[in-house]
């Protein structure tokens, strides 16, 4: 194997697209595996990260590669590596201060991945991991869904809409979802039990006494959420403001928790005024939690939605492609094999 690989990345925030560079391959501690990435996937945050949006919460050294999920085989272990082994195929969501997908290889935790679904392709696989613990955080770790509880999925036909539709129906819920015409059939097929063509209706007009919101829109929309949910109900989102506690329980100074609770004022307002509990997830890694979406995809419960397939080169018009919000399900960037 070379010392050197192709990697994406950037030199500074705001930077228009990231650059394809030969950079080192990353280096294995004792706690790591090496994989061979053989596809990866473009997620919300990587325009957020490559914009600087998230330096309140997140800091990182530059030149940086982008890229924040995979599946690829594993090349290499590191000595207190005790689950896998090489040749093993996985996918993952690498840690937050670790991120680096857009790359021929990676140095991962090996708490941060499991095995690949064997159902799947590899670029199927590397649909799966950050939307699908994002979702799986907010439906069953924050809110802990119920059988027949109401549940509204705003975005229904993005990246996280198509599998948290899912793994709500897989909890029991009931789920309202927000589309547009054009994907209405879609987010049908996925178990949507109500869906609202927001070019047509208001959600908020039409949808009362919910349990929960899972918002990824912030924004207005995430405002109007708290007129539907029924008191000691609650909003979860990917999108909003941090709240202070959030900032607390993520570790931030005091300065920074001050200027949080500033910045999402109105929002605590709300929840006192409804009487709904606002939760802002930044979604963790977990090895642990992709096991558990592994055997639900193999058990033909749970199956990634992908808009195209690009390949490597082509990832700038990929970039693009993702900021306009017209895809259905995810962007897959198909890796060229490294020169061996």
């Amino acid at each position: 194997m070379n010392s050197t690989m192709k990697a994406a990345l950037i030199t500074h925030y705001k930077q228009a697209t990231p650059t394809i560079q030969n950079v080192p391959v990353p280096e294995v501690v004792p706690n790591d595996v090496l994989v061979k990435i053989m596809a990866a996937s473009i997620n919300p945050i990587d325009l957020k990260t490559k914009d600087g949006d998230l330096r309140m919460l997140l800091k990182y050294k530059m030149p940086l590669i982008l890229g924040s999920d995979f599946a690829g085989t594993i090349t290499q272990i590191g000595s207190q590596v005790t689950d896998f082994k090489v040749g093993d195929a996985v996918y993952g969501r690498p840690q937050d201060d670790h991120i680096g997908t857009f790359a021929e290889y990676i140095a991962v935790d090996q708490s941060d991945i499991a095995h690949k679904p064997q159902n799947l392709s590899f670029e199927e696989a590397a649909a799966i991991p950050l939307v699908s613990l994002t979702s799986y955080q907010a439906l069953h770790d924050l809110m802990s869904i119920q059988p027949n509880q109401k549940v509204l999925i705003q975005a229904g036909s993005g990246g996280v809409g198509t599998i948290a539709i899912q793994l709500a129906k897989q909890l029991g819920a009931f789920v309202a979802t927000t589309t547009s015409t054009k994907n209405i059939d879609l987010v049908r097929s996925l178990g949507a039990d109500q869906v609202i063509d927001y070019k047509q209706t208001q959600f908020d007009e039409v949808l009362f006494d919910y349990d929960y919101v899972f918002d990824t829109l912030g924004g207005e929309s995430l405002e109007k959420a708290f007129k539907i949910v029924k008191p000691g109900g609650k909003i979860v989102s990917i999108a909003g403001m941090p709240n202070v506690r959030f900032a607390k329980a993520f570790g931030l100074p005091i300065w920074k928790q001050l200027l949080i609770g500033a910045a999402s004022h109105k929002l605590t307002k709300l929840e006192k005024v409804h009487q709904v509990q606002y939760d802002f997830l930044f979604m963790k890694s977990s090895g642990q939690e992709l096991e558990v979406i592994r055997q639900l995809i193999e058990s033909d419960k749970l199956h990634p939605i992908i808009d195209r397939i690009v390949d490597f080169s082509d990832l700038p018009d990929a970039f693009a492609y993702s900021r306009s919000g017209r895809a259905k399900g995810k962007i897959i960037i198909k890796m060229t094999d490294p020169q061996e």
